[in-house]
């Protein structure tokens, strides 16, 4: 399943700058708030699901080259915060719901 066709199906907002979302293939999930068990734990083209959306976040994501983040329960990040994972090239999404149905959905789309 492409990224755009997860846009879509979980109604995600774009934050970073628009790209061609259909060339990117998520390879997995990581759900964590813990920065320490994302680094520990997140493996390179997995979504990593959180509720963070500070600037850490986007060091994070791509230290462990994670494919895209979705930031769940209406958290927003500062405009800096998208401007550095725009030049990290880290894709930020978000949405209002929260981080378990956010992994309840992914999961049975079949991201695993």
């Amino acid at each position: 399943m492409t990224l755009q066709e997860l846009i879509t199906k979980l109604n995600l907002t774009v934050l970073t700058t628009p790209r061609d979302f259909s060339a990117v293939i998520p390879q997995g999930g990581y759900a964590s708030d813990l920065l320490s068990c994302v680094i520990a734990g997140a493996e390179a083209g997995n979504i990593w699901v959180t509720l963070q959306a500070h600037m850490n976040v986007v060091a994070v994501a791509a230290l462990r080259d994670v494919s895209v983040v979705i930031l769940t329960e209406n958290a927003q990040p500062e405009a800096e915060v998208i401007e550095k994972a725009n030049q990290q090239d880290v894709i930020l999404l978000a949405t209002s719901e929260p981080s378990y149905e956010v992994v309840g959905k992914l999961w049975e789309l079949g991201i695993r």
